[in-house]
């Protein structure tokens, strides 16, 4: 389903954070498959490990890891140096993040905290350790980060991410005018409804959770997004004959941010208990995750 020429990413470095599950390692199969060596890191080694297995299978093309904690800004640094020993990264996509469902008032300050951190913080870590590099050098780049419809919305139930999105939002389009001379180009993609599994069973937990933010019915083109269709708006941002788009946050959602059923503000009409199965939903999802560290 690509438009593209399978060269087309030939010569770029591009490192995904959190790339390896969900939206991005399927965003690292697209760059590999198109000719760019993808690197990915994130806490777990073993599902790093297989993830760059899996993309380099699914592509064709060459993918490596770095295992980092990307809320600490010395780690994240100390990463970006070790990459670049192999020369410049041309490219960064900030995608690792975190998000559950919870009322507002239930959220602990160290939840909060995770969230914040993981969404706002790394990608400016990361954001920040691969700019200054590229202004020192003299070297263009190119920043994508993956956002959410909520920045133009809010949303209920997902206070923290809808928060952390929409900083890190400001940050595009203010360092998009600040980098610009230097070269250094700041893009965002804003995706609807793509289900991978470890997104939804924190998003989705049980069924009474299933609200218009989570239901292909809801989107105006009745489907879910497809993961090509991810890949291909990522590619376009990547392209040096793209390089006039800067400081834009493309929706790719079906059209469902023009509905009333976007966010998870229909989630009022859950009860204590369904709360309650939620937040036992999500520990299980959580758990099997750590599992794997």
């Amino acid at each position: 389903m690509s438009p593209f020429r399978s060269d087309v990413l030939k010569g770029k470095r591009i490192l995904v954070t959190g790339g390896g599950t969900g939206l991005g390692k399927e965003m690292s199969v697209g760059f590999a498959a198109h000719g760019a060596h993808v690197a990915i890191c994130g806490r777990r080694e073993q599902v790093l490990e297989e993830a760059c297995r899996d993309i380099e299978t699914r592509s064709g093309g060459t993918a490596e890891y770095r295992i980092v904690n990307i809320r600490d800004a010395e780690a994240v640094d100390a990463m970006i140096a070790d990459l670049w020993t192999g020369g410049p990264l041309t490219g960064l996509v900030n995608n690792a993040g975190a998000n559950f469902i919870a009322p507002t008032e239930s959220i602990s300050h160290r939840a909060y905290d995770a969230v914040r951190s993981t969404v706002m913080d790394g990608s400016f870590y990361a954001t920040h350790s691969c700019g200054k590099r590229w202004i020192a050098g003299g070297i263009k780049g190119s920043v994508v980060s993956n956002l959410v419809t909520w920045v133009w919305s809010g949303s209920a139930y997902v206070v923290p991410c809808a928060m952390a999105k929409t900083a890190v939002h400001a940050m595009t389009m203010s360092l998009a005018a600040e980098w610009g001379p230097k070269g250094i180009r700041l893009n965002a993609v804003a995706p609807g409804p793509f289900p991978t599994e470890n997104a939804w069973e924190k998003l989705n937990p049980i069924p009474g959770s299933s609200v218009g933010a989570t239901q292909s019915e809801t989107v105006p083109l009745r489907r879910f997004g497809q993961m090509d269709e991810l890949r291909n708006i990522l590619i376009f941002l990547m392209l040096d004959e793209c390089s006039y788009v800067n400081g834009a946050t493309i929706p790719i959602d079906g059209g469902h941010r023009l509905t009333a059923h976007s966010t998870f503000a229909e989630l009022s009409n859950m009860s204590d208990q369904d709360w309650v199965n939620a937040r036992e939903a999500i520990k299980a999802s959580q758990q099997k995750e750590k599992q794997g560290r």
